[in-house]
């Protein structure tokens, strides 16, 4: 039995849009069984329509009439073991990393068991603040590697480990993993040129391959995971600041800028506080006041 169409749709949307801009609406056959992705597209105006009759009923019928006379492919983790030439490839953990210029720098963790998203292994993790992508990557899988080699996580080592990005993001995170001894392969994928790496090769697959959807699907749920964590932290930085009188919209930019985040504005003096733009005295008495 295959998946539930519905988590097959949650799947596809997520990856089909994460480097596409958003429609208004979303015409759909069913709801997409993934909570999250409705949050997300939700959160981007998009509407997601389940029409029952007229036109837009008949425009989701001919989609469906077509999708099921498409092609049949075979396993996608199958076949993509025997283009990478290793074994059985059932459990798949992908790796991205997300900030605003270095700032509230995070890191996601997500995992597909034989072709579907295993959220409730999926993890995250706050990063050391730097506008460096191949090091903030190689901090990350530092961690995931120094964790299953203490026996801190209780997952199973996964059978291919996928990082977002291209050469240099592959190569930091390879020199990570090798550090600990942790055995696991590790190839990245990135984006746009859709070009996958590993130590030795190159790989430009066929847009259609099945082996390189599973791919994509793994990378852009780590860019979803990332993405969504960053930005509910850079939220919480913006609440923790407008919550305080005297501070709105431009002087949070203004602080934020200098001080580079909450604890450094914490940390300032007042006379730094002063020489911020838009911070007069009895804002400067606040920001010292309340944090």
């Amino acid at each position: 039995a295959g998946e539930p169409s519905a988590t097959v749709l949650a799947a596809f949307l997520t990856q089909y849009y994460a480097e596409r801009s958003f429609p208004d609406v979303i015409l759909c056959s069913e709801r997409p069984g993934d909570a999250d992705v409705i949050d997300w597209l939700e959160t981007e105006g998009v509407q997601i329509r389940i029409p029952g009759a007229g036109r837009e009923a008949k425009l989701v019928d001919l989609a469906l009439k077509n999708a099921r006379t498409g092609p049949v492919t075979t396993d996608e983790s199958v076949a993509l073991a025997e283009q990478l030439s290793c074994g059985q490839i059932h459990r798949v953990e992908g790796f991205d990393v997300s900030h605003a210029q270095g700032k509230q720098v995070v890191g996601s963790n997500v995992c597909f068991v034989d072709g579907s998203a295993e959220k409730s292994a999926y993890r995250r993790k706050k990063l050391t603040e730097g506008n460096n992508d191949p090091e903030r990557m190689q901090e990350l899988l530092k961690w995931r590697a120094d964790r299953a080699i203490a026996g801190r996580d209780v997952r199973p080592d996964p059978d291919l480990l996928l990082i977002d990005g291209g050469d240099a993001q592959l190569k930091a995170a390879t020199a990570a993993v090798n550090s600990t001894g942790w055995d696991v392969p590790i190839i990245s994928l990135a984006k746009g040129e859709e070009i996958v790496y590993t130590e030795d090769e190159q790989y430009d697959w066929p847009t259609d391959a099945s082996y390189l959807h599973l791919l994509q699907r793994v990378r852009d749920e780590a860019h979803r995971f990332a993405v969504q964590y960053h930005q509910t932290l850079r939220d919480n930085v913006e609440t923790v600041l407008e919550d305080i009188p005297g501070v709105g919209k431009q002087t949070r930019k203004a602080l934020l800028r200098r001080f580079g985040s909450v604890d450094n504005v914490r940390q300032a003096s007042r006379e730094a506080l002063l020489d911020t733009p838009g911070v007069g005295s009895q804002t400067a008495a606040n920001l010292q006041d309340r944090l």
